[in-house]
Order: C-alpha cells, then structure tokens, then sequence
C-alpha cells in the first residue's frame, strides 16, 4: 500500500537524505521512518529492530522521500527525539 500522509513539512528535510534503492528499505517511506525514530529517540528505546520498523511501513515513491534511505531518516530523527527527551525532563 502507499503512503498516504502529508509530508509536505519535511520535504527539505527528505531531499538532503542519501538515496537508497536496494535492500530492506526499499522503496519505504523514509519521511514515516523519519516519525518513527522520532517517536523511538524519545522513548529512548534501546533494543531496535528496523526490521520490524520497515516492514511497517508503507511503500512510497512520492516526492523528496522516493528512494531515500529510511535507514538515515530513522536515525537522523532518532537523535532528534532523545534530545527532545532530555529537554523536557
């Protein structure tokens, strides 16, 4: 199935990612796997497993985000919400 959400606010964001079209991530919605490490770095999750996380994911050729690693957009994001936990201590 494809993504359906409004990523419109991350594009820039998406573009800057390196491309990816081989392997796990194939063809999956980096900007969801962007939300999801987000929502990951905040819980500040230890134990991940992207493959589980991919195979969540819907598949997207839309926009900035086509094949674009979600791997790199996981981890980018994953930072951002463990700071986003150290600041609201």
């Amino acid at each position: 199935m494809a993504c359906k959400k409004d990523h419109s606010a991350i594009q820039d964001i998406m573009a800057d990612l390196p491309l990816d079209q081989g392997g796990k991530g194939r063809h999956k919605c980096a900007a969801c796997a962007y939300e999801k490490g987000f929502e990951a770095g905040k819980e500040l999750e230890e134990i991940i497993n992207l493959s589980e996380i991919f195979d969540s994911l819907e598949e997207s050729q839309a926009k900035n985000q086509r094949h674009k690693s979600p791997h790199s957009a996981f981890a980018q994001r994953y930072l951002d919400g463990v700071q986003a936990y150290y600041d609201n201590r």
